[in-house]
């Protein structure tokens, strides 16, 4: 069997659909109008990444505000944000190029979910000839949601928590009812965790074993016939092309990361410096039996940051020098985070978001095509 391999989940936004979210939020066009743009970007997007050869697909979260928020919000503008809920909450992150992304606070409970990863995924499947994946956020996100310091009067961090669970089980369960073949939890807040940023308190809070913890939680509700096609996300953030937890070293996070009894792991790697550091680390961390479940590490071989398109041999040699660490049966290829997790990202540096959305489409038909080069080389 060659190398598994499969995208991480977003892809930027046309203009069209940026300027129709704005446009949206302004009350200048009617929610049917905007749907009709998220919808074109969709097919559009199935359709490219079908042509790359690509295994599994997406429609790129072109209906999400963003990997974090869809659940509560229609737009990154607050468009659809629940009563019981403001838009003044902690950051998520603050990223190095000085940007900031912040998340909403909760002020009574319950907490419930909006919108359904699975919602997309209906909408967009029938443009998919192939295999369909999804992804869906993570529990130790919206845990963030709850202050960091307080309660929420009549409504405990313990209630909050257990109803978080069930919303994320049921985000997950949702999604294969509707035919995903995979399910990826996006936890880019694992890194973060670790570094202690003044600026933003969570960050210092000691919160990675209470991350990992409750996504175990989650994660622990299936079966471990379930649990192979249940993967976990981790990078370094990637948003207006700017990271914020680059600066953390790896080994702050994987060793916890694969305490998690996901069946597969999407890690940022092709951006890293010292690649060869965390593939071998991976191969020491990195589970045969995961609570009944091999883990496999898809290593990042794209990085969406950066304009240049990696050639199918760069892609090649990266996994080849990664089977000298990680056993061969738990090793796949993926890129290193969503090409934009945000549905408003202007791609600086790649010139427009048009361009980056073409830019994406050649770095995935590389990656598929290293794949194969390296699987060969490989024997398997």
């Amino acid at each position: 069997m060659p190398i598994p391999t499969e995208v991480v989940g977003s892809l930027p936004r046309p203009t069209y659909l940026q300027k129709a979210l704005v446009d949206y939020d302004a009350g200048k066009i009617t929610y049917d109008d905007l749907f009709a743009a998220q919808d074109q970007a969709a097919k559009d997007s199935i359709e490219r990444m079908e042509a790359t050869g690509s295994p599994l697909v997406t429609d790129g979260e072109q209906r999400a505000s963003s990997f974090a928020t869809y659940p509560i919000i229609d737009t990154l503008g607050g468009a659809g944000l629940a009563d019981n809920l403001k838009a003044d909450g902690q950051y998520f992150a603050i990223f190095d190029d000085g940007h900031h992304r912040q998340l909403p606070r909760l002020i009574s409970g319950p907490l419930k979910y909006r919108t359904y990863a699975s919602d997309y995924f209906k909408k967009s499947k029938p443009y998919a000839t192939r295999g369909m994946k999804q992804a869906v956020i993570a529990p130790s996100m919206l845990y963030l949601l709850y202050p960091l310091n307080g309660e929420v009067e009549g409504y405990s961090k313990d209630q909050f928590v257990e109803d978080l669970v069930k919303e994320c089980e049921k985000d997950i369960r949702k999604c294969f009812e509707a035919g995903a073949q995979r399910v990826s939890i996006d936890f880019t807040e694992g890194r973060l965790a670790s570094k202690n940023d003044p600026r933003n308190p969570w960050t210092g809070a000691n919160l990675l074993k209470t991350f990992v913890d409750l996504n175990n939680k989650v994660l622990d509700r299936f079966t471990a016939e379930e649990r192979k096609n249940i993967g976990i996300h981790a990078c370094p953030g990637g948003d207006c092309d700017s990271v914020h937890s680059y600066d953390v070293d790896y080994h702050k996070l994987l060793p916890s990361m694969f305490q998690m009894n996901a069946g597969y792991f999407l890690i940022q790697l092709a951006s890293e410096k010292d690649k060869e550091k965390v593939y071998k680390e991976i191969g020491e961390t990195i589970r045969r039996d995961a609570d009944g479940v091999k883990q496999v590490a898809f290593i990042g071989v794209v990085n969406p940051l950066d304009p240049k398109v990696e050639s199918p041999e760069e892609i090649c040699e990266a996994l080849l020098t990664a089977s000298k660490y990680i056993p061969k049966d738990q090793l796949g290829a993926t890129d290193d985070c969503g090409f934009s997790p945000f549905s408003i990202d202007v791609k600086p540096k790649h010139g427009s978001p048009d361009l980056a959305r073409d830019i994406a489409f050649q770095k995935i038909a590389n990656r598929i095509k290293g794949v194969k080069l390296a699987s060969d080389k490989l024997g398997i």
